[in-house]
Order: structure tokens, then C-alpha cells, then sequence
């Protein structure tokens, strides 16, 4: 998605001493620090490609909806010939 290569970060795991050495309050401001190292990271898609993988999920979304509605009338169907002999057809 992005055209520029990720940068690489210096950030090495640390050992338990280390992490033991900067104390509550340090490690909650170190995880912030990372948090925001990470959200420099992300990308926003152009207008363009957002409303590309909306409607791409929409019509994912809507194919989905189609089939389970398709086999829980087909099966709604057969559970219904096969238990009380009502008719298979038609569908509706």
C-alpha cells in the first residue's frame, strides 16, 4: 500500500533488567512512545482506494447475505420435506 520502505526501528528487545529498571510510571511512558512510533507508520488510503475497498466490502457483504439466505431456504426446505412432508417446491 505504501510506495516508501518501511523505515527500520533501533528499538531492540530489552532484557527483564532493563524493563525492572525503568519503574511503573517509565514503562507506561515507553509504551506510549512506542504506540506513537507505530502510529507514524501507518498510511491513509487516497479517496480513491477507500472507496475501492468500501465498495468491495459492500459487495462481499451483500454476495454473503445471498448465499446463507439461499442455503437457509434450501435447507429450511428439505428440513421441512424430510420431518412434516410438506413439498419441496415451490421455494417460497
Amino acid at each position: 500500500m505504501s510506495d516508501t520502505p518501511a523505515k527500520k526501528t533501533d528499538a531492540a528487545p530489552k532484557s527483564a533488567a532493563s524493563r525492572r529498571q525503568l519503574g511503573f510510571f517509565g514503562r507506561i511512558l515507553q509504551f506510549f512512545r512506542e504506540v506513537m512510533a507505530e502510529l507514524k507508520k501507518v498510511v491513509t488510503p487516497t479517496r480513491k482506494q477507500l472507496v475501492n475497498y468500501t465498495l468491495v466490502v459492500l459487495g462481499f457483504i451483500l454476495f454473503m447475505m445471498l448465499l446463507v439466505t439461499a442455503l437457509d431456504l434450501v435447507f429450511g426446505k428439505l428440513v421441512g420435506f424430510v420431518f412434516a412432508g410438506t413439498p419441496i417446491w415451490p421455494l417460497w
